[in-house]
Order: C-alpha cells, then sequence, then structure tokens
C-alpha cells in the first residue's frame, strides 16, 4: 500500500528549533510527558553579600578608561545539568567561575548572552527596560544552540534580585541619569569533546559599566563589509545573540577602524541588501520616490527572513514612532539594497539615518562608505537629525522616569 501523508519538512534546523520551543513551553506549563526534572525557580534563590567596603565605586569616567570591564560587588549563576535540571540560583560576590579545558563552550561556540540597562531616573528610582523581551530572546538564543530552556519570567526576577541588590550603592541617587550594562549569558559546561549538545550547562548575569556610545562626534561613519565577507545568512543565526555572530565580524571591523569609519554597515546577497550597523539595528529616513508616493518614511529591514536580530531598542523605535509619527512618517520593514540608498543620495531624497541597539542606543549616522563611493547624511543640529533626536528622546524619557510609561520596570532597591 502507497502512504499519502505529508512528508515531513526538510528545515531541519527550524522544526528542530519548533520542537524544542513547544518541549520547552511545554515543561513550563505542566503538561509535558517528559520526565520531570527541576524548572529554574528564583524563589530558590541563597545570597552571600560581599563586604559592601571591599570596592570603592569608580566614578563613569574612571570606570570606562580601564582595561577590562569594572562590574558590580555581585553576580548571580545557576547550574544545570540533564539528569535533575536547574540547580540553585546563587547571588554571590563577583568574581570567576571555573571551567575545564573541554568544556563545550570552549570548542564549540554553545553560548549565547543579552544585554539590556539598568537606569537611575531623575525620580530617584531604579529602571529596567522593557526587560521581558530581553529574557524572551535569551531562551529562544538559548534553545537555537540545544541549550536548556527555562521559563523567562524566572530570569527576569533574576535580572531584578541583583539590580535591587547592587543598585543602591553602585548606581546611587546622586547620579541621575546614569546607567549600567546588565549581561545575562548562558554557555554549555560539560567536559568532554565532541560535537554533541552539551549536558551541562552555566546561566550567569553580571552588572558593569559601559561607555556612552550614543553621540560619535559628527556621527556614526559606516563602510560596507569586503565583497568575500558576511555577517550572517538566511538560514543561519543572525536572529539569535550567539557569540559565533559577532567573533569573525571583527576582522571587518578592525580595518573599518582603521581607515577612519566606526563601524560596518553588513550587506547580504548579490542584491547587497542593508541589514545592520555593526551590532545594531539600521534605521533610514527619506523620501520615498514620487512614483511611489514621495512619502516621509523610516525604513528598516525585516525580520521575515531572519537574517537580523529583533533588537529591543529596534521593536521600541518601530512601536513609538507608528504610535507618535503617525500621518507624518510611514514606518516601513522591508529588504533595501544598498543602491537604492546611493540613489536617494543622489535625488537628495535622504532625510537621515540611525544606528539602534542596547549599546549604542540611537546613533545618528553621518557617512556611509560603498565600493568607493561616499553617502553623506544630513546630521541637523547637536549632530542629530530631527526624527533621531525626537524618538531617542522619547525613549530616554520613559527610562530615566520622566514619561511614567510600562516599558519603564520600577526596581524596589535593597
Amino acid at each position: 500500500m502507497v502512504s499519502h501523508s505529508e512528508p515531513p519538512k526538510e528545515n531541519l534546523s527550524a522544526v528542530a528549533l519548533e520542537h524544542t520551543i513547544d518541549e520547552a513551553n511545554a515543561l513550563i506549563n505542566g503538561t509535558s510527558d517528559v520526565p520531570k526534572i527541576q524548572e529554574l525557580d528564583a524563589s530558590k534563590l541563597v545570597v552571600t553579600l560581599a563586604d559592601p567596603n571591599a570596592r570603592q565605586v569608580p566614578d563613569e569616567a574612571t570606570a570606562n578608561a580601564a582595561s577590562e570591564t569594572i562590574c558590580t560587588d555581585h553576580m548571580v549563576t545557576v547550574s544545570y545539568n540533564v539528569e535533575s535540571g536547574w540547580g540553585v540560583p546563587e547571588l554571590k560576590p563577583y568574581g570567576p567561575i571555573s571551567l575545564m579545558p573541554t568544556a563545550s563552550v570552549l570548542h564549540y561556540a554553545t553560548e549565547c548572552f543579552e544585554g539590556l540597562k539598568v537606569f537611575r531616573g531623575f525620580d530617584g528610582k531604579l529602571r529596567l527596560f522593557r526587560p521581558n523581551l530581553n529574557a524572551k530572546r535569551l531562551l529562544m538564543s538559548t534553545l537555537r544552540i540545544a541549550l536548556p530552556g527555562f521559563d523567562p519570567v524566572e530570569v527576569e526576577k533574576l535580572i531584578a534580585k541583583l539590580v535591587a541588590v547592587d543598585g543602591a550603592k553602585w548606581l546611587p541617587k546622586d547620579r541621575p541619569g546614569s546607567f549600567l550594562y546588565i549581561r545575562p549569558a548562558v554557555i554549555g559546561t560539560q567536559p568532554q569533546l565532541g560535537v554533541q549538545a552539551p549536558k551541562q550547562a552555566l546561566l550567569f548575569i553580571t552588572v558593569s559599566f559601559m561607555p556612552r556610545m550614543d553621540s560619535p562626534a559628527s556621527g556614526m561613519r559606516l563602510h560596507t563589509n569586503p565583497e568575500d565577507m558576511i555577517r550572517a545568512w538566511v538560514g543561519g543565526f543572525g536572529y539569535a545573540k550567539v557569540g559565533a555572530n559577532y567573533g569573525p565580524s571583527l576582522l571587518a571591523t578592525n580595518e573599518a577602524r582603521a581607515r577612519g569609519f566606526h563601524q560596518i554597515l553588513w550587506l547580504y546577497g548579490k542584491e547587497s541588501y542593508c541589514t545592520e550597523a555593526g551590532a545594531s539595528n539600521f534605521f533610514i529616513v527619506w523620501r520615498a520616490k514620487e512614483s511611489e508616493g514621495g512619502k516621509l518614511q523610516l525604513l528598516t529591514a525585516p525580520l521575515d527572513d531572519k537574517l537580523i536580530l529583533d533588537g529591543v531598542t529596534r521593536r521600541s523605535v518601530l512601536e513609538l514612532a507608528k504610535a507618535r509619527l503617525a500621518g507624518e512618517v510611514e514606518v516601513v520593514e522591508r529588504r533595501y539594497t544598498i543602491d537604492e540608498v546611493i540613489e536617494a543620495h543622489k535625488e537628495g531624497r535622504i532625510v537621515e539615518a540611525f544606528a539602534a541597539g542596547t549599546a549604542f542606543f540611537i546613533a545618528p549616522v553621518s557617512q556611509i562608505h560603498h565600493r568607493g563611493t561616499d553617502v553623506h547624511i544630513p546630521l541637523g543640529e547637536n549632530d542629530s537629525g530631527v526624527y533621531t533626536t525626537k524618538i531617542k528622546s522619547w525613549m530616554k524619557d520613559i527610562m530615566y522616569g520622566n514619561e511614567q510609561h510600562e516599558w519603564g520596570v520600577v526596581i524596589n532597591e535593597e
């Protein structure tokens, strides 16, 4: 008898990821048939406090001039193994972690991470900005590289506890308008060589200083990538925040900086689609051709091909623009090429451009260099375009408490 059942999908990685996400959701919801193992549980957190007088808090300039990242007094760690699940979370003094030389992460790039900030508001309060989105994305990245799943809400709780403990000392109320950077990460720790999903893992969270990078003098200058190098590809993992997306990009970035540019504008495919500016999402404000309606547009690359990261800053920019610039600026997510950008420049249709991400926040772009052609982009007053400034101001107001908004999550300090 011939079977006429539907053939299995050919996209093995996508199917595997769907299955992993379904299994993780089933565990979280208590509907899984998989033998019960310990889930990540922030309520079991064990706290060991550091000596509060052992380290002094440097000023921002001193901290960011150091040769290594300056972290706060404490960190959070949680270990995992496949037999028993997640262990007891620990909040403990910041310090080294122990890994065997054969740990999976050191050989097979089984690691992912997140980046978000905690802000000291002008009202004196500590706030996180949309931490639920970072926690959900961390889960997605974790599952993409075959590391263990968890309930994102529990990661949010651990982040909140860490900044609640360290916030008063390291982000004091006499420094309103300041921030610290939060880095959650998950790594494969199983000490066994061989290409396989690690059976042991470690989740850890640190908080540190980070330089302000949103106001480069005369704007950010971008150099397009070499023809023989790309950052991500359709069917790959550009949409996940894994280290393998970043290390290979450094060679081109270093060369661009040696030529006087800040970052690479990464292009993709024979069409040279514009994707990301360094590790940030890229936006351009231009006026569409008259034949296409001539509307003023805020344009950025789409997410549907999973080529770029679903940035929290990106999503927030788009949502604010749609809500507050409706009728004035059309928000467009589509593929567009560097040739379209050059053509718009020649026709005088480019209004402004900016990069957006956690590290750079919203940084105005003043120049794109592509294969001997320079695209000079207007900056306006204070080296920033009108819409760049508006959107940046709206977001800063939410982050620092000048506007009460659901995206700004207030932390109760300890």
